[in-house]
């Protein structure tokens, strides 16, 4: 009831007024009971008129008694006795079946699980123990509880016996009829909330008609199949059905409202549950026995191809005795194939040591060569004026042992002062031995340069500076470089770094010599080639970065570009070696060679030397 006024008169024109209802906080009425209580002050054998008013958003039914207060409260007493005993029951039904379906995972408990909870809170408010129990301070929950708790049990048992029978797959019209239903169960809760009642509860009674109909049919088709759930399922329905028509038949006044009509209706239901977990116990069963079976057959197969693979290992043992006297005649042929792949590996890497050679001793006979012939050049005229200031010399002895007087001697010594033009021969001398000091000076830091880059005691690690490094690598490749070529060398202070310098040197010379090609590629022997050298410390390492401006690469060349033997060179210009040994030569340093390059723009690459060898 929404709300109930209760006139009692007590006097000529007076009136006693109590209200109560569920608009009404369940903690305002007279007697804290599921029912609606009031007291009436009537002696033996005299009369009263007592008015109600009555209020409610479904049908109006009004079951009236009046008594002591001795029997009144006995009979509350009893239905509170019954009450507890049923949600006892259905909240043991429902934590044994949350074991269970923690226990196996099934979702069809989780289902049922909610079913229940629903069917639970369904019954506690139409037996009025909502407000008591559930929510007694909250007015709008008990307003709506009433009208929304059908749709909301609809929907529930819809979902349940859908996983439940599998209708998804064994009955696939009648799953889609069943999300019908729930739309039109949505649909009233809709309207519920939009204040149509009336419009509301006939949509729900026409669905749980319709749904009962369609969930006997349901459960009598998949009986007739043989699906034994069924069985328990439909005998379920079946039950609590019958409590719902005893029920309904009393709320429409064809059965008298007695205590049996009132109390059918929740035993059916907790029948209905328990048969159900007997339903899904024997389902839990059903799979249990075909998951058996299915082992057994897997077992039985197993053990056939147990079988099949013992004769066949019987088979193979003999093919792999023969085959290992095949593989071992195979093997012998390949490790001496190895051994002279490895010895013409070997040859190879001494073939590009010693191409690497010749253009080291073609640069270093190039550049000693020009100072060396400025040296030899100097030489002669040197001598020729040395010869003159000797002769000079000799000259002004032999004046000073004759005895000339100290005029004569004078004048003799101007006349071969003029004869030698002796201001001239000191500044042609001093000249000629500058230049031949410059000759030897270049030709010292050549040899030092070959000396630092060659590092004969390449096999022992020791901390080297890197940028002496390149400085000697420029210095051997010299020859390459001319006014063409524009060199801009960016060095950073560096600490020293420990590695093996003579292999280092070879990384710079094999990547400064590709970068030099490629520049000429590009621009043969006119102007606008740059190479650029910059070094750098990162993060524990050395970076040196050697770019060029010349023909760049695409990405399939640089995907190879530290394969042995690929280049892109002509026949006769390089091995394809010299990048493959600059990497190779890289890792054992722990070290990295990054590639950058674009076609026609140049080509940068970088590498990453570790300062501590680990």
């Amino acid at each position: 009831m929404d709300s109930i006024d209760y006139y009692e008169q007590v006097g000529a024109d007076s009136f006693r007024r109590y209200k109560t209802g569920e608009s009404m906080p369940f903690s305002q009425r007279e007697y804290l009971s599921s029912d609606y209580l009031f007291s009436v002050d009537l002696s033996p054998h005299a009369e009263k008129y007592i008015y109600l008013r009555a209020c409610t958003s479904e049908a109006l039914l009004l079951p009236l008694s009046i008594g002591t207060s001795t029997a009144v409260f006995r009979a509350d007493k009893y239905k509170d006795i019954f009450w507890g005993m049923y949600i006892g029951l259905m909240l043991a039904m429902l934590l044994y079946n949350c074991f269970v379906y923690i226990t196996t995972k099934d979702n069809n408990y989780l289902y049922y699980i909610l079913y229940v909870l629903t069917v639970v809170i369904t019954q506690i408010t139409i037996s009025g123990y909502g407000s008591q129990l559930l929510w007694p301070r909250s007015l709008l929950v008990a307003r709506y509880s009433a009208l929304l708790n059908p749709a909301i049990v609809g929907i529930a048992a819809i979902e349940f016996i859908r996983h439940f029978l599998n209708t998804k797959m064994q009955l696939p019209k009648t799953d889609k009829l069943l999300n019908l239903f729930i739309a039109l169960y949505a649909i009233s809760a809709i309207l519920v909330f939009a204040g149509r009642y009336s419009i509301a509860l006939n949509i729900i009674d026409v669905i749980a008609a319709l749904l009962s109909l369609v969930m006997l049919a349901t459960g009598v088709v998949m009986s007739r199949r043989g699906y034994r759930p069924a069985v328990f399922f439909l005998v379920a329905w079946i039950v609590f059905l019958i409590g719902v028509f005893i029920f309904v038949f009393k709320n429409f006044g064809i059965l008298p409202y007695n205590n049996f009509t009132v109390y059918t209706m929740p035993v059916g239901s907790a029948l209905e549950v328990i048969l159900l977990s007997f339903a899904l116990a024997d389902k839990i069963n059903m799979l249990k026995k075909e998951v058996e079976v299915s082992q057994a057959k897997e077992l039985t197969a197993l053990q056939e191809n147990e079988r099949i693979i013992q004769e066949q290992n019987v088979l193979l043992e003999g093919k792999v005795n023969e085959r290992t006297v095949e593989l071992k005649l195979s093997n012998d042929g390949l490790n001496k194939a190895l051994v002279e792949l490895k010895n013409a590996q070997a040859q190879l890497v001494e073939s590009e040591k010693m191409a690497s050679l010749g253009l080291l001793t073609a640069g270093i006979a190039h550049e000693i060569n020009n100072p060396i012939n400025f040296v030899t050049s100097q030489i002669k005229p040197l001598g020729r004026d040395v010869q003159m200031l000797m002769e000079t010399i000799t000259g002004m002895d032999k004046i000073m042992e004759e005895g000339t007087s100290v005029t004569g001697i004078q004048r003799q010594a101007e006349e071969y002062r003029n004869d030698i033009d002796l201001d001239y021969l000191k500044m042609e001398i001093s000249q000629l031995l500058n230049g031949i000091g410059e000759g030897a000076h270049r030709t010292a830091k050549i040899v030092k340069g070959l000396r630092i880059f060659s590092s004969l005691d390449e096999n022992d690690l020791k901390k080297a500076n890197i940028n002496e490094g390149l400085d000697a690598t420029l210095a051997i490749t010299g020859n390459l470089l001319d006014k063409s070529i524009t060199l801009e060398k960016k060095y950073a202070k560096l600490p020293l770094a420990e590695c093996y310098p003579g292999n280092v040197n070879q990384v710079f010379l094999n990547i400064i010599t590709n970068a030099i090609y490629a520049i000429r590629k590009k621009f043969g022997n006119t102007t606008g080639g740059l190479l650029t050298i910059t070094t750098h410390p990162e993060d524990g390492n050395i970076l040196i970065k050697i770019a060029d401006n010349g023909t760049g690469m695409d990405e399939r060349t640089k995907n190879r570009l530290f394969e042995p033997f690929f280049t892109t060179k002509d026949v006769g210009e390089g091995t394809g070696l010299g990048l493959s040994i600059a990497f190779n030569i890289m890792n054992s340093h722990n070290g990295k060679i990054e590639v950058h390059s674009e076609i026609g723009m140049g080509t940068e690459f970088i590498i990453k030397l570790p300062i501590i060898h680990k």
